[in-house]
């Protein structure tokens, strides 16, 4: 059934379009990404949708008595009222069933005083209300709240809280709460894991996918998009263009489209330079009326839209100097407010190594960070940071680059010159660029900000990265840029995040903090799911916190693919780090890989593929261990030219 039709939408602000004729439609129980980059009108789309925005064209139909429910980005709650007392406001309507239920049972029970027929209305009122109750569920309110409110990491004693003493972000999840408890036909989610943990957001993914309720949802959280979407929309330059499958499978079509539509486009140009440069040479000579038939030709041309791509910016930081050995010396480090973060902490960070902080919230992540640059004390336990260590510190406040400043100013170094047209360089890498050097921070989007604060972190030459949430404010696409740029550094990093995919791509070893608890992964998200899955994480778990400590021969080791990270190669040492084979064996296996990965290709082509999610993921992923196998045997390749 078709429950929303938006058709031909245009909406401005200022003389260019943020919207220019959108258009799509949803169906019941349809699971909808809308995806585009910052700015291009999606939170804009929502809000035309709900009604709290008017367009200046086009229209929005809904089916009759359609529901729809719109998470915002940013929202606040009155005051008054418990966590749990606000999220049954949600069910006020069930909550009168109940009620009502119980009155007229108390009735029935009083009716010694009634007349046999009025007796009999009442319980054919009961009956009534009991059918609806089990309809709709009213008998089971209480589990039905408990689980949504747990199953976003509110804990016994965060329910009990007063609504008017949470932060932003738990407010912004009491909000999602409510949402979910509501169940309306349509849920328009805007950024719906923001503020949540990565157990919340798993649990998230899950109770969205199983739904019968039809999504339409705004994310940057590739596993989000790839877990719940079952069609993709991009939005770019203000049209809608729609995708068969999740984020992983627009991935693929939108090479697929942008590769015919580039060769349609220069057989296109080729046609018409072609007809023009006959008209040139022939319009006044002999063939002139060949020439004047070329020029009608060429006025019938219907063009061809130029590929429509979405551009991101290249980051890149310098290469670093060298630190000691030891970037990070933790010991017995512990921290508590009016709660224990946690307790005991001891870890070694080595040179070149790339660290994931992760937990849930309230467990110190962000914390731990400021212990370790030296601008928080612990209660007890030492940090001590190696020799040659310069910081480069991103926090969620962005409070690296000053609002007051403007940005070209902002991005000054304090150590070293750095003169303007360098800084208007460094900031065009991270996409900040023309007149907008010349703003003030404070009037930035939250992507641009973040993008001046890593540009800042940049000019400041750091070989020690310590980032908190990298990730907030940015897009799809600029969250991949920094991605590569990380994988490229050669220097150290820890980083607090809970992007999945971000951890999974940048980092080799993950701290999990849990409160009076810890342990270490030698690997990255993907590898600490797997032990979680065999039970040997909890295993983990239990030793360390009964050891209180985590020492590489505590932690967790799994062999598996780690993200590339470019080593400085030490030329004086001739040393195999491969066992010896023949150079034409190995030649064959390359050939083999490559042509095993030219196969995915045209099976990830396929429309029966493009329609079915979990056979685009299986061949996305045996892609991936192929390239990764191959990448190893050209290295092979190359070790055995050399020493052969």
């Amino acid at each position: 059934m078709l429950l929303l039709s938006v058709s031909e939408l245009t909406k401005h602000f200022g003389p260019d379009p943020v919207l220019d004729g959108a258009s799509f439609e949803m169906r019941a129980g349809q699971k909808i990404s809308l995806i585009g980059p910052n700015g291009s009108g999606k939170s804009t789309l929502l809000k035309i949708i709900t009604g709290q925005l008017e367009a200046d064209k086009g229209q929005v139909s809904l089916h009759p008595d359609t529901t729809i429910g719109y998470l915002q980005q940013h929202v606040e709650l009155g005051a008054g009222k418990t966590v749990w007392e606000e999220a049954s406001s949600a069910l006020g309507h069930l909550k009168e069933l109940s009620d009502r239920s119980l009155e007229l049972a108390n009735q029935i029970a009083d009716s010694a005083s009634l007349s046999a027929k009025e007796t009999a209305e009442l319980e054919a009122q009961y009956d009534r209300l009991q059918h609806k109750i089990h309809q709709v569920g009213a008998y089971n309110i209480d589990h039905k709240i408990d689980r949504i409110l747990r199953g976003l990491s509110f804990d016994d004693a965060a329910i009990n809280q007063p609504v008017d003493t949470l932060s932003g972000g738990q407010q912004n999840r009491l909000m999602l709460a409510k949402l979910l408890l509501q169940e309306p036909d349509i849920l328009l989610l805007d950024e719906p894991s923001n503020h949540l943990d990565i157990d919340a957001t798993e649990w998230l993914e899950s109770f969205l996918a199983a739904s019968e309720q039809a999504v339409l949802l705004v994310s940057h959280d590739r596993y989000l998009l790839d877990k719940v979407a079952q069609h993709t929309l991009e939005l770019v330059n203000g049209s809608i263009d729609a995708y068969k499958g999740n984020y992983t499978a627009y991935l693929v079509q939108k090479e697929q489209r942008l590769e015919v539509q580039r060769r349609t486009w220069e057989r296109q140009q080729e046609e018409i330079s072609r007809l023009e440069e006959f008209v040139r040479k022939h319009k006044y000579g002999q063939k002139h009326v060949q020439a004047d038939d070329r020029q009608k030709k060429l006025e019938r041309i219907e063009l061809v839209d130029r590929p429509r791509t979405i551009s991101a910016p290249v980051f890149g930081f310098p290469e670093p100097d060298r630190t000691g050995d030891i970037v990070f010396r933790v010991e017995h480090l512990s921290k508590a407010y009016d709660h224990q973060l946690f307790k005991d902490l001891t870890f070694d960070v080595i040179r070149g190594e790339s660290w994931g902080i992760l937990g849930p919230n309230g467990t110190g992540k962000s914390t731990l960070l400021k212990c370790l640059i030296g601008d928080l004390e612990a209660d007890e336990g030492t940090v001590h940071a190696g020799t040659g260590v310069r910081l480069g510190y991103l926090d969620q406040q962005l409070s690296c680059v000053d609002p007051k400043a403007d940005v070209v100013d902002a991005v000054r170094p304090d150590h070293k010159e750095f003169f303007e047209k360098q800084r208007r360089d460094l900031l065009a890498r991270f996409g900040i660029q023309d007149d907008m050097v010349f703003q003030k921070v404070s009037s930035l989007s939250g992507g641009e900000r973040s993008r001046t604060a890593l540009a800042k972190i940049a000019a400041a030459d750091a070989n020690v990265l310590l980032f908190d949430e990298p990730t907030n404010h940015l897009d799809l696409w600029a969250r991949e840029s920094l991605e590569k740029c990380l994988r490229a550094f050669e220097g150290t990093m820890v980083v607090v995040s809970h992007d999945r995919y971000f951890l999974n791509q940048v980092v080799d070893h993950l701290l999990v903090v849990q409160h009076d608890r810890f342990h270490v992964i030698q690997g990255n998200y993907t590898t600490y799911q797997t032990l979680e899955q065999a039970g040997l994480a909890q295993e983990a778990r239990d030793t360390l916190g009964n050891n209180k400590s985590a020492t590489k021969s505590d932690s967790v080791n799994l062999k598996q693919p780690k993200p590339t990270k470019p080593k400085p190669r030490d030329e004086s040492r001739r040393t195999r780090k491969f066992p010896y084979r023949k150079v034409p064996e190995l030649e064959q296996e390359i050939a083999k890989s490559e042509s095993r990965i030219e196969k995915i290709f045209e099976l990830l082509s396929l429309e029966q593929t493009l329609r079915d999610g979990e056979l685009v993921k299986k061949y996305n992923q045996e892609l991936q261990e192929v390239q990764s196998t191959l990448e190893q045997l050209y290295e092979h390749l190359e070790e055995s030219l050399e020493l052969n």
